[in-house]
């Protein structure tokens, strides 16, 4: 109960915060405040509520689709393995959401075309 408060106070602040402008692009990997969540859905870590998204689909400057990532090794249909600097991550397909470019904090990194086009042809398919 105590994260979901913290999380809520984070919320607000996030929420009433004047925009910023970030200049984020589809294929990117970002941390982002996904916050506390219900169930199997991916929560955030640390004082920020933050995780590793992929930005998905971009539809303006505020709003965005984003896959969250998890270091964990999964696999499935609803899951997609990539390495990076030789550690395995997993994105989570059946977790697209759209979110607002407020929750974003910093840019870690783009993923190469090839894992993007191939994630895109995933995503279509289980649409």
């Amino acid at each position: 109960m105590k994260k979901i408060i913290e999380w809520t106070k984070l919320k607000i602040r996030l929420a009433i915060c004047p925009e910023i402008t970030f200049y984020f692009h589809e294929r990117e990997i970002w941390w982002a405040s996904l916050g506390v969540n219900i169930g199997y859905e991916q929560n955030g870590k640390n004082e920020k509520f933050e995780r590793p998204v992929l930005v998905f689909k971009k539809f303006n400057k505020s709003t965005l689709w984003v896959l969250p990532l998890t270091s964990k090794n999964r696999t499935g249909e609803f899951f997609y393995q990539f390495e990076y600097e030789g550690r395995k991550y997993s994105i989570i397909l059946s977790q697209l959401r759209l979110v607002s470019s407020k929750r974003l904090l910093r840019k870690i990194r783009a993923l190469p075309d090839a894992d993007f086009e191939k994630i895109r042809k995933l995503i279509k398919g289980l649409i």
